[in-house]
């Protein structure tokens, strides 16, 4: 599919080149709920420290290996999953995904297989902490939808502007449409934008 992306357009030929294939999409196991578990403690914390966080608050579910049953989830109280370690913005968050996980809102695995991205995008940002960015990037490293576009991202954005040699980082509305002609394989272009960062510099 790399190589579809690269008979695309002359300058993700030459990341192409470079970077070799891209490695998404994938699509693995987690579900949603399970995802956005995840991602909510994980948000504006080091790697290490919401592990740890993580693997608390797992050990007071009963399972250390996966995020547990929302109804499981919401009947532990505040004050025990305080001393796993979470905000009270990520208590009220978790338990927000939780409800709305019960109420269909966020889809099992054998609906959201089923969506397009738009209305999954629409469908958990409802989650109370969850941005679309967080959404994009399920849709990507989870799901491997291969056409997602994360106009927000600054990795994806400064990528692209010293690939294609633009004075300035695009604006995210701007940004939209600049990859319209590399449709169905954005995905893997946003990846290739963020190797990009790594290894073009503005004079080369």
């Amino acid at each position: 599919m790399s190589g579809d992306l690269a008979a695309l357009c002359p300058v993700m030929a030459r990341l192409v080149d470079t970077h070799g294939p891209c490695p998404i999409p994938t699509r693995e196991s987690q579900s949603a709920y399970q995802s956005l578990f995840r991602a909510i403690v994980y948000q504006q914390l080091s790697g290490k420290a919401a592990g740890t966080i993580l693997g608390r608050v797992l050990t007071l579910c009963g399972d250390p290996n996966n995020a547990p049953d929302p109804a499981h989830f919401l009947s532990h109280s505040d004050e025990a999953l305080r001393g796993c370690g979470l905000s009270r913005q990520k208590i009220a968050a978790l338990k927000d995904l939780s409800v709305k996980r019960q109420d269909g809102i966020v889809p099992d695995s054998a609906e959201i297989d089923h969506l397009p991205d738009e209305d999954i995008i629409t469908r958990l940002t409802q989650v109370r902490g969850v941005g679309q960015w967080t959404v994009e990037m399920y849709l990507m490293f989870t799901l491997g939808r291969p056409d997602v576009w994360p106009v927000d991202d600054l990795g994806v954005r400064k990528g692209w502007m010293l690939a294609y040699g633009l004075p300035e980082m695009p604006k995210p509305k701007a940004f939209k449409t600049m990859a319209d002609h590399l449709r169905p394989f954005r995905t893997q272009a946003a990846w290739y934008c963020w190797r990009a960062v790594d290894t073009v510099t503005p004079d080369a």
